[in-house]
């Protein structure tokens, strides 16, 4: 698959050192994306840092329209990581707060202005870096399987990652990805979102799961823990409702699929 990088970025050569923002939601739920991240970029010699005083990017306070608290949490971010490594993040969504409202949060302060330039330009969402910087390329080792990709919002308008996910299930010989009807909708999360207007949230993550359903897709896979999340968590509960025994739309984060089907783990878990 051809790429265009988005917003014709410019990409650095392979780096020996990346520090790793981890994300909230991959800290507390799915930690296994975090290690699955890792593991892909060590096979490829790159030294994984993390720092284990990040917090949170400062996004839900920033969507919820409280810069100054948004802007307090951004700090403890933008003053740690002070080597000139790429910083590797496996969710669109922090990515694109980090990278493209940064610079806005501390325009009015020149030296902070100057931080969060630098370190906007640094980051990159995960198939972002393993397409355009690593060049990717292992060997489907699993058995034949149909999923759906969701693309988050962020990811999606903010980092333009829904070309490099899709570009990264293509080198996966075995994989057949279906297109759900109304792809780049979102999937209802909208991180407070989905606290403040539950109703509306419900009603669009029915939508979603219907339309992923409707492919006849085993599984969804996804880079953003939200949005997974929130789409596996809403059909694993119209299956309790159903009195069905398992999940029947399971999911999987883009980090962990693909570990998955490059390694000797590659026939568990899939269906065809």
């Amino acid at each position: 698959m051809a790429l265009t990088p988005f917003e014709a970025r410019s990409y650095p050569p392979k780096p020996t050192d990346v520090y790793l923002f981890a994300t909230c939601l991959i800290d507390q739920f799915t930690p296994e994306a975090g290690l699955d991240t890792v593991n892909l970029l060590e096979r490829e010699g790159i030294r994984v840092h993390y720092l284990e005083q990040q917090t949170c990017c400062g996004q839900p306070a920033h969507s919820s329209g409280f810069p100054d608290e948004a802007r307090a949490v951004a700090l403890q971010q933008l003053n740690l990581f002070v080597e000139p490594w790429p910083v590797v993040i496996p969710s669109g969504s922090c990515g694109g707060m980090i990278r493209k409202h940064y610079p806005h949060l501390f325009a009015d302060d020149p030296v902070l202005h100057v931080k969060a330039v630098d370190l906007s330009e640094r980051v990159y969402e995960l198939s972002e870096f393993l397409v355009h910087v690593v060049n990717f390329s292992q060997p489907d080792l699993g058995a034949p399987c149909t999923i759906a990709l969701h693309t988050s919002c962020h990811a999606r308008r903010e980092m333009g990652a829904h070309e490099t996910s899709v570009a990264l299930l293509d080198s996966m010989a075995q994989v057949k990805v279906v297109v759900q009807a109304r792809i780049e909708e979102c999937c209802g999360f909208g991180g407070t979102f989905a606290m403040r207007y539950p109703d509306i949230s419900e009603a669009i993550v029915n939508d979603k799961v219907a339309a992923i359903r409707d492919t006849g897709a085993a599984s969804v896979v996804s880079a953003d823990c939200g949005c997974l999340l929130n789409i596996t968590g809403r059909a694993a509960k119209q299956d309790e409702l159903a009195g069905l025994p398992k999940a029947t739309l399971p999911g999987e984060h883009l980090a962990s699929f693909l570990w998955r089907r490059t390694t000797a783990q590659a026939n568990s878990g899939d269906t065809a």
